[in-house]
């Protein structure tokens, strides 16, 4: 299929999904017997693999690291063990990030009684 039929098939716009191709992500192939354009084919394969990228975006990873992952995880190479322990860590990455947004919410409460005491 080309890439706008993967696009309108997997809900991602052709401009992400040619920027996850240049990333690496994925690739499509070329047909090396038609001189006249640079079209590529897209696998069937791909709708699975690209749905598992947007779910790894919605859920906090980056693509450097759904990099890493994905053709152990897509191959279903990597443990359990080893699955787990990626999610474990992005949990532990997000109660971070949840605990330094309290205390940046703290100070912006903070700031709002500063102004209206009139110490700003």
């Amino acid at each position: 299929m080309l890439i706008s039929e993967l696009a309108k098939r997997t809900g991602v716009s052709v401009h992400t999904l040619r920027y996850y191709e240049n990333y690496g992500l994925f690739k499509g192939e070329t047909d090396k017997t038609v001189k006249t354009n640079n079209y590529k084919q897209y696998d069937e394969s791909l709708i699975e693999k690209i749905q598992l990228i947007k779910e790894a975006k919605e859920i906090g990873f980056t693509l450097s690291e759904i990099k890493n992952l994905l053709e152990e995880w897509f191959n279903n190479q990597l443990s359990e063990e080893k699955k787990i322990q990626a999610l474990q860590v992005k949990i532990i990455e997000i109660d971070s990030k949840i605990k330094q947004f309290k205390r940046v919410k703290k100070m912006l409460i903070e700031g709002i009684q500063d102004v209206k005491n009139g110490k700003c």
